[in-house]
């Protein structure tokens, strides 16, 4: 268990939703200044589609919401984010601030944890997704590294040891070739030695469905709380949340179930009625 690997830690979950089993929806963000498909203008579109689905999103019942620069394809490795992504996330963070008491954390595309740290820290959020967090990946933008040595000197020094890490363990768009001498244990161990807060189980890439296999793989090897990272839908939610600690939804409550659509308010209603059984009912595996 975890406490052989790292001291025990409070559970971030339920200090930061004040929930059991929060679902934490997406805001995939219009394309921000210096991705190829921003058309310029300033930022007010931007704003107001991450507004909107903000508020789809708390009306609903969600019960907090990641800001990720999904439109800023193809994305750039971490040394390549520029300082216009990191002001462009913390503006749109603020601006949600104002309209929201949900809380909000940061993923910064692709794996820019120290980016993300940063937004965080100047817009005084809680936590940051991270999805290479150890080891070594072959994903969609080439060949990354775990981002936590940097990532944790960098919270240091800006005294943002109040934001938390949320980190995938089998990262999702990514082959696994490099580590297949690292079992799902083992890489477990690994993101909770180098410092984890919440570990996140997924699968393979985006909309696609976390195994209830990967979950347990996970859980069995650590009392940090594990949520689910990809592939929830209003069909699996109960039999899901009923062996995990909480969610990242996105494209399932979309219009159309696509990243790219606004946020349908009533599939959040939908989903979150599914949420409460699972909050309140017995484990429920495949089959």
């Amino acid at each position: 268990m975890s406490d052989k690997i790292f001291p025990k830690k409070p559970n971030y979950i339920t200090s930061i939703f004040q929930k059991d089993k929060p679902v934490i929806g997406m805001i995939h963000l219009k394309p921000l200044p210096g991705a190829p498909h921003y058309k310029g203008g300033g930022l007010k579109e931007v704003f107001e589609w991450a507004v909107k689905d903000a508020e789809a999103l708390e009306a609903g019942g969600a019960d907090g919401f990641i800001i990720e620069n999904a439109w800023d394809l193809p994305f750039s490795k971490p040394e390549d984010i520029g300082y216009e992504t990191v002001a462009s996330m913390t503006a749109v963070a603020e601006k949600l601030k104002q309209y929201t008491s949900l809380p909000i954390g940061i993923n910064c595309l692709a794996n820019g944890a120290v980016q993300g740290l940063s937004v965080a820290c100047a817009a005084d959020l809680p936590f940051v997704r991270v999805n290479q967090w150890v080891n070594a990946y072959i994903a969609n933008e080439g060949f990354v590294e775990g981002a936590s040595a940097k990532a944790m000197r960098y919270r240091s020094s800006i005294k943002g040891e109040n934001i938390k890490l949320f980190t995938d363990v089998h990262v999702k768009h990514g082959s696994h070739s490099i580590v297949a001498d690292r079992s799902l244990s083992d890489q477990t161990h690994d993101a909770i030695f180098f410092d984890s807060d919440v570990l996140i189980a997924t699968g393979t890439r985006t909309g696609s469905e976390t195994q209830s296999e990967e979950i347990l793989g996970i859980k069995d090897h650590t009392e940090l709380p594990v949520i689910i990272g990809s592939g929830m839908d209003i069909k699996n939610a109960h039999r899901l949340l009923s062996i995990a600690d909480g969610c990242i939804v996105g494209s399932s409550l979309k219009k159309e179930n696509k990243w790219w659509e606004p946020v349908s308010k009533d599939k959040v209603t939908l989903f979150m009625e599914e949420v409460e059984k699972a909050r309140e009912g017995e484990t429920v595996l495949d089959g």
